[in-house]
């Protein structure tokens, strides 16, 4: 008997998008069948729409090999982790007025949709853990990367008193244990970002430096990607659009015209999206556009999937899985 969500996609998922799903889910597997890497992209909310439920176990099995987030992406696993509990959901969110969000505001909830965020037990929590390693940094004079710290307090066993969600569904602490190569471009555009540069600003951390940037989380992607791509062809799996997917995808011709390295383009490509292609967006910008910035060729495999990522991922996901 074969495994019941691929039995239920293969049968019921033929049309429009739906197909879209099951040729890009055949061809991620084929990509790895043929002893390709992938590189996932984390845009939106998917660490708070707990996508880490199947992306860890996908982490676990050898199903992808790189990670691109958002600040966001990268803090929220970790709060939810520590803070589940006394996460509340707000399945009415549409119907708020601007009192009642103000009244969420009072209550110290941070809304994501239909999802709100404890600011104490979340945000404020993981900001004492972390500040107490950026002061020791701030002391040391050592550098490191912003998930460099995340990975410290996940692997110490710091945090494990304060688990409030199944470790098994934290994608960010599958990435640690597994050594996973991380990149989040524009770190500081997260809570714990704003919150490091606060630290900062009142005296707290005297060397913004220690926090090492974005070009050089760009470095070290060139360096991956240099190292892996000769060897295995490395695919790109998008979820949502912004600086998660654009700033990764353009390693490639980083690579080619800069540095003018004959590296491979990437071997497979899939976005899901619900941006709109118009008005010059780059996230619902069609596969194609990509050929001529010399990212993909004509002969990638490129699908577009323009639906709502929190239901097709964790989709994919289980098909690649065999779930």
């Amino acid at each position: 008997m074969g495994s019941p969500v691929r039995t239920f996609i293969g049968e019921h998922f033929r049309r429009f998008n739906a197909a879209a799903l099951v040729d890009a889910a055949r061809a991620y597997e084929r990509h790895l069948d043929a002893g390709g890497r992938m590189m996932v992209t984390l845009a939106g909310a998917m660490s708070t729409a707990e996508l880490g439920r199947s992306l860890a176990e996908m982490i676990r099995q050898g199903k992808v090999h790189a990670i691109t987030c958002t600040g966001a992406n990268l803090e929220e696993d970790v709060f939810n982790l520590v803070a589940h509990e006394h996460y509340v959901r707000v399945p009415e969110y549409r119907d708020l007025t601007p009192a009642d969000e103000q009244a969420l505001l009072g209550r110290g909830l941070n809304r994501v949709t239909d999802t709100c965020i404890p600011e104490e037990e979340a945000m404020r929590r993981m900001e004492h853990v972390l500040l107490e390693r950026w002061k020791r940094a701030d002391r040391d004079s050592e550098r490191k990367l912003p998930h460099e710290f995340f990975f410290e307090a996940l692997r110490d066993g710091s945090l494990e008193s304060s688990y409030q969600a199944d470790p098994a569904n934290s994608w960010l602490l599958a990435a640690a244990q597994a050594d996973l190569p991380i990149i989040v471009p524009g770190w500081e555009d997260s809570t714990l970002g704003n919150i490091f540069a606060a630290r900062c600003v009142d005296g707290s951390i005297s060397t913004p430096t220690l926090m090492r940037s974005g070009v050089e989380y760009m470095i070290d992607l060139v360096s991956w990607y240099r190292e892996t791509a000769p060897k295995n062809s490395v695919g790109f799996f998008q979820i949502g659009g912004g600086i998660a997917g654009d700033f990764p995808i353009c390693a490639v011709p980083l690579i080619r015209q800069d540095l003018e390295d004959d590296v491979p383009l990437w071997g497979y490509f899939c976005q899901i999206s619900d941006s709109t292609t118009s008005y010059g967006s780059y996230s619902g910008a069609v596969p194609n556009e990509k050929i001529t910035w010399e990212k993909l060729s004509a002969e990638t495999p490129r699908f577009i999937i323009e639906s709502d990522a929190s239901i097709v991922a964790p989709l994919i996901f289980a098909w690649v899985l065999g779930w």
